[in-house]
């Protein structure tokens, strides 16, 4: 399956995650601003066997909707939805190279006509602007804030909660 939508004069499509796919996957990982900003990351991103086994368990879970994201052809990260606790959540991954085009505003919209059930849910650390702005343009709206432990951190952080009704 392939959506295909425009941002920025970027082409920008969701697609399948393929095995090619997490070579760029797991690259996009190692880079430390983007995991600081993600904060809730596993606990070694440098291990590449846990991510391999990571995707496995996700691209088998027939529960997960799990693409990557193509930007005028190449991977600039991923996007899906998955269940937690009783709520379906949605989450992004985008290369730095690719923020402040709204490649993840446009991807997060695709991904919204792919995800019929509603409400859906979305998780930012408290300092993350960027990511809260994303999720605000595509109609989410925080509702309540939440403590946790950060692997990209180190610590404890402020997360926002955000979701979206219909």
């Amino acid at each position: 399956m392939m959506t295909r939508y425009q941002a920025a004069n970027l082409d920008v499509q969701l697609r399948s995650v393929q095995d090619a796919d997490l070579d760029v996957l797991f690259a996009h990982q190692q880079d430390p601003q983007a995991r600081y900003l993600a904060a809730f990351v596993s606990e070694d991103p440098f291990d590449r066997a846990a991510f391999d086994g990571h995707w496995q368990r996700i691209r088998n879970n027939p529960s997960v909707s799990a693409f990557a994201i193509l930007v005028d052809g190449k991977v600039a990260g991923e996007i899906g939805a998955f269940d937690r606790d009783g709520d379906r959540e949605v989450t992004y991954w985008i290369d730095q190279a690719f923020w402040g085009r709204g490649v993840a505003t446009t991807a997060l919209n695709q991904l919204l006509l792919l995800e019929r059930q509603r409400p859906l849910h979305g998780r930012v650390v408290a300092d993350n602007v960027a990511s809260q702005r994303v999720l605000k343009k595509c109609g989410f709206a925080e509702y309540d804030r939440a403590r946790g432990y950060a692997n990209g951190r180190g610590e404890e952080v402020v997360e926002i909660l955000f979701r979206l009704d219909d």
